[in-house]
């Protein structure tokens, strides 16, 4: 493969960036990455792919550069694959019809982007992070690039809106589906593009099974949003999502955001975003203003007594790197809280000792552990989801393990749209047929017993690593 034929396809561009501007002075990126923040394994860690090999550290923290070269459908990541994959690839135990070489193994990806519910869309941190020499085995791999060796039939109890979310919109781009709270949807579009996916209904462009309802972010449509959030006055919570915030321009957030504020009755505010998870470079890129909106929106709250959050979305450790570290580290000390929700996802993080991993990491950049979801019951991604047992055997032996204010709470958000319940507070759980079942008493059915079924048992079970 022509590296620079490579390089062109994948959109490259190069610039020069000044020294970041973090806090009130300048401080070289380079000098960080000796730093405490900074281990030796991954300085540089991007320079490992062969079109990125040349990139300096100032303009791969470029979030205009990060975009410029994300990798946004299957023809780019084919090409991609060819300049980073090696000719033998290490066989997967766990799925015998694993492929055995690239080009088998770049058959399987294509086959399993026809089955996928997700477009392709992965920024070059992301693509960076994976062990190429042994992708079969890698967790970022396995959370964003399909394989149709892996995909399993559909549980026959699935749907695509899998929460029932149009269900409990009272307006276009509103979820209410608690009295004081709701989700305002702003975009549809993510800068990257998870496989497991809640909305993956609406969410990024249509693929060859899902034939998508996008909402696209138009003022217009705000505006009736902005009506129904104003004239419901039980709403004190409100979180911003999508798709991903990180879409929207500086501009757009804070508008949002501010005019979010000045509702009296909205106390809580928070913002729905993986940027830091898989573009960690934006917080600290001294040319995007992103994150200078969150700080601003952060202390505009505090002025009213208002609290202002993000949540991100944090699945296994090797999703950290030193840049991470730095942006966690800018949002602490401007005082912008940072709470994490993963989702537990067979092969990835259904492993004790992977999630304690993770939740130490997670601490040691002051960001608050508070979700582990049960996978929600996907189109398409059968193979990611994990029985009920593995979800309480983790907190059984998580919780006590570590400081309460650390441990996550281990949830299931019930198929139909039962809302969020605590997966060791179901009402019945039949290991056997995989049926579990909750109540949910401040539900649109109270008296409902919700139910939620583990994956099929032709599933194999791996190990997180």
């Amino acid at each position: 493969m022509n590296l620079s034929r490579a390089s062109s396809l994948l959109g490259s561009t190069r610039r020069s960036l000044p020294p970041l501007i973090y806090g009130h002075s300048k401080i070289s990126v380079a000098r960080f990455a000796h730093s405490s923040f900074a281990s030796t394994q991954d300085l540089s860690y991007w320079k490992r792919i062969p079109v990125w090999s040349n990139v300096p550290d100032e303009e791969f923290i470029s979030y205009k550069w990060q975009t410029g070269n994300s990798v946004n459908n299957s023809r780019q990541l084919f090409v991609f694959l060819k300049t980073v994959l090696p000719n033998d690839i290490p066989p997967s135990s766990e799925f015998p019809s694993s492929p055995r070489n690239v080009d088998e193994l770049i058959n399987d990806v294509q086959d399993g982007i026809r089955r996928a519910p997700m477009a392709v869309k992965l920024t070059p941190h992301l693509l960076s992070l994976i062990n190429w020499s042994d992708p079969l085995h890698d967790p970022v791999f396995r959370q964003f690039i399909p394989l149709g060796s892996r995909a399993k039939p559909d549980h026959p109890k699935l749907t695509l809106d899998s929460l029932d979310e149009t269900g409990d919109s009272p307006v276009k781009g509103i979820v209410q589906r608690y009295p004081d709270r709701a989700a305002f949807i702003s975009t549809s579009t993510c800068p990257v593009y998870c496989r497991q996916c809640t909305r993956s209904y609406a969410v990024g462009a249509p693929t060859e099974n899902v034939r998508k309802k996008p909402f696209l972010p138009i003022h217009k449509k705000w505006e009736v949003m902005f009506d129904y959030v104003e004239r419901t006055p039980t709403i004190a919570d409100m979180l911003v999502s999508g798709g991903d915030t990180y879409s929207l321009s500086p501009d757009d957030l804070r508008m949002i955001g501010m005019r979010m504020l000045s509702i009296p009755h909205v106390k809580r505010l928070r913002f729905a975003s993986k940027g830091i998870s898989f573009c960690p470079g934006r917080i600290i890129d001294p040319e995007d203003g992103w994150a200078d909106v969150i700080i601003d929106l952060t202390r505009q709250g505090r002025k009213s007594g208002k609290s202002v959050a993000i949540h991100t979305h944090f699945n296994h450790p090797n999703e950290i790197t030193w840049i991470t570290r730095k942006a966690a580290q800018r949002l602490f000390e401007e005082g912008v809280t940072v709470r994490n929700q993963s989702v537990l996802l067979n092969g990835v993080n259904n492993n004790v000792d992977t999630m304690k991993s993770l939740i130490n990491t997670l601490t040691s950049m002051n960001i608050q552990p508070y979700y582990v979801f049960q996978c929600d019951m996907v189109h398409g991604i059968e193979d990611m989801r994990t029985p009920l047992h593995e979800m309480l055997h983790m907190e059984s032996m998580i919780r006590g393990w570590t400081s309460g204010f650390m441990t996550p709470n281990f949830v299931v958000n019930l198929p139909g749209g039962g809302g969020k319940r605590l997966a060791c507070s179901y009402e019945s759980y039949d290991r056997a047929t995989g049926r579990s079942t909750f109540l949910s008493p401040e539900s649109k059915d109270a008296a409902r017993r919700w139910e939620y079924w583990d994956p099929l048992p032709s599933s194999p079970a791996v190990t997180g690593v």
